[in-house]
């Protein structure tokens, strides 16, 4: 049944997130007084006396507030992207809902967070409201997707920042599962969380750095002349500035570049990382106290393992100090985020979908086109190396242990403790061919936070996937003073040199053969005769005499390997009984189901319960209007489960 004339013709789509409380929505249009709203079913109530029920019926239920950030929180796009918001929207967005929830006008009203139609809006917006429940009302995250996990259509998943075409996406879910992660590795504080320093120094012209963590910072590289380092102990060294003041008080550094080395000795950076080619003179940094260390790999592209594992040993030893480690490439963004994005997976478990979604969460843009692809190939690899320096570090502790019983025993002096006593027994990797890495049997000459030798990874099949990394992305993104990228101008970079050593590999021809077994549950027999078929079957398949010619031929053969696969076929379809009731029942519910358009714009309700009720005439639900409801919106106290009710509570008392 249509709507009444009476009322807007805007429909759209609603969830419920807080039964009466909270709801997420998507409109064509900007939602009014009579846009339709999907009230809950009055409650069910014994009789009583008629002036009562005069009074019920005449009373009227408040109307919801509208709110939406779809004109105030703007996200700075570099090419295609799109999202998702970054931690800085998400606390403006928690300031303005929270004052909208303490309100006294809006005490008893349904608050209805909505944003446009559009897929990107959608996306955005519900990103924006699952995160929030998940970092400040502390919601698990399986809880906080579970209302907009049956929308219709599903939710665009977000690209990344680059200029060529995208190949790899992010879905909202990477990046929830990932602020959730980083909240529980303590990762991602937002009690610490300072929103007018983040936003200044996220800007070109104050620096372009954000903190990916508290020990991580990325940043984009500054640019100064000369860049020749200042050998120590010249006139040059002492002319560079030692302290704050003197930063302040230079000459020709740029606002940027004073910006940058001001934070970091004030924040305690320890060892700034270098990725790109030389576009400043790293001693301003030194001069500081702070380490500088180049680490250049060619834009577009991605680490090789042994760079991967000199970086992690290095940020491992930072940390330890107390220190933090700042990174940066040309922009701050691809490379900066393969090796912080590395480490993440290495110490704290992220997955690669996670930690990509979570490093754009705290800098957007952050790991470009084929470095995305790195990042899950190697995934595993990295958790294997946490993983081998547990198991070494225990090993030297019962070793100690031991050696330290032994000489007890003996009535000796305790004997020091053995360095890297295991580093040639530790476990080792080898690659299966479906991809997941387990340890293997033999020795490796390799310790979890040591060195790679090249010829002993090769014999010991370590680093393998270095032969394979995905080619260069043909465009990287830059920022720029207006917040945006300037499209009109590419970077061209150099060749690639890089030398791959290929092994001659033997030739096997693997011959399938495919054996078709008809059988048929018909008649008592029907067992005996499959089996009788399948023998002859393969009398019939036996090789053929050697006086005959081969069917085909192939050049370089060593070795010849022949699979029978057998395929049983039930001729008797009758007997598929699951099968067919499902399918039946999927054609006969395809026929009688309503005709409900999924489109946006128009407003719809997956839930379980389709009783007949009686409706007001000129009601929502009289009309044929349907509403979105997750598991945390079922309404009932006996539905609804604890970590939803304190949830509800959190809102509801702000």
């Amino acid at each position: 049944m249509a709507p009444s004339s009476r009322h807007s013709s805007n429909l759209g789509q609603i969830i419920e997130y807080i039964p009466d409380r909270l709801y997420l929505a998507s409109y064509s249009e900007p939602p009014t007084e009579h846009t339709l709203f999907p009230y809950p079913d009055p409650e069910p109530r014994s009789p009583r006396k008629r002036s009562q029920r005069t009074i019920d019926q005449v009373t009227e239920r408040k109307k919801p507030y509208y709110f939406t950030v779809d004109d105030t929180l703007l996200y700075n796009a570099f090419h295609h992207d799109f999202g998702p918001f970054h931690i800085g929207h998400l606390y403006r967005f928690a300031l303005q809902f929270h004052e909208i929830l303490g309100a006294k006008e809006n005490k008893d009203r349904p608050v209805v967070f909505w944003s446009r139609a559009d897929p990107r809006s959608r996306a955005n917006a519900s990103c924006l409201l699952a995160c929030y429940m998940v970092l400040i009302q502390s919601w698990p995250p399986h809880l906080a997707l579970a209302p907009v996990a049956q929308v219709d259509p599903p939710l665009m998943p977000f690209r990344d920042a680059g200029y060529s075409q995208a190949d790899y996406g992010i879905t909202v879910q990477d990046v929830v599962y990932g602020v959730w992660k980083a909240k529980e590795e303590g990762c991602c504080v937002l009690e610490t969380f300072d929103l007018d320093e983040y936003e200044k120094f996220e800007r070109v012209e104050h620096g372009d750095f954000n903190w990916i963590t508290p020990n991580f910072l990325a940043f984009a590289s500054p640019q100064h002349t000369p860049v020749a380092p200042t050998p120590e102990g010249t006139e040059q060294w002492s002319l560079l500035p030692k302290t704050l003041a003197a930063v302040d008080a230079h000459p020709t550094l740029p606002q940027p570049f004073k910006n940058v080395l001001r934070h970091f000795s004030e924040r305690d950076i320890g060892l700034v990382v270098r990725l790109n080619s030389q576009l400043y003179n790293p001693s301003y940094f030194e001069a500081l106290g702070i380490n500088h260390i180049d680490m250049i790999f060619e834009d577009g592209t991605c680490p090789t393992l042994s760079t991967v594992r000199k970086f992690i040993r290095m940020a491992h030893e930072t940390i330890s100090r107390k220190k933090g480690i700042a990174v940066h490439c040309k922009a701050g963004l691809g490379r900066t985020g393969c090796l912080i994005g590395a480490y993440l997976i290495y110490r704290h478990g992220f997955t690669a979908n996670e930690v990509i979604a979570y490093m754009r969460f705290m800098r957007p843009g952050m790991v470009v086109g084929p470095q995305q692809h790195w990042l899950h190939l190697n995934q595993g690899i990295f958790r294997e190396w946490w993983i081998e320096e547990r198991v070494e570090r225990r090993l030297r502790k019962e070793m100690a242990a031991a050696a330290a019983a032994a000489a007890q025993a003996n009535g000796t002096a305790h004997p020091s403790t053995p360095v890297r006593a295991v580093s040639k027994t530790s476990l080792g990797r080898s690659s299966s061919k479906n991809g997941v890495s387990t340890p293997s049997n033999r020795g490796s000459v390799r310790t979890p936070l040591g060195e790679i030798d090249r010829e002993s990874a090769r014999d010991n099949h370590i680093g393998v996937q270095e032969d394979y990394l995905p080619a260069p992305t043909p465009g990287q993104p830059r920022k720029t003073q207006r917040g945006a990228v300037d499209r009109q101008k590419g970077y061209g970079r150099g060749p690639i040199q890089t030398t791959v050593e290929e092994e001659p590999v033997p030739m096997t021809e693997v011959t399938t053969e495919v054996i078709t077994v008809h059988k048929s549950s018909r008649g008592p027999s029907s067992e005996e005769e499959w089996n009788l078929r399948r023998s002859r079957r393969r009398q019939s398949a036996a090789p053929t005499s050697p006086g005959q010619p081969p069917e085909r031929s192939v050049t370089h053969q060593t070795a010849t390997t022949k699979t029978t696969v057998y395929q049983v076929m039930d001729n008797d379809a009758s007997n598929d009984i699951e099968n067919i009731g499902t399918a039946a029942a999927r054609i006969k519910a395809h026929d009688h189901a309503p005709r409900t358009s999924s489109a946006s714009g128009v407003l719809t309700k997956i839930r379980g319960n389709t009783s007949a009720k009686r409706h007001p005439p000129g009601s929502v639900r009289e009309a044929g209007v349907r509403k979105t409801s997750g598991r945390v919106g079922s309404i009932g106290n006996s539905t609804t489960s604890p970590a939803a009710v304190s949830a509800m509570r959190k809102i509801s008392g702000m």
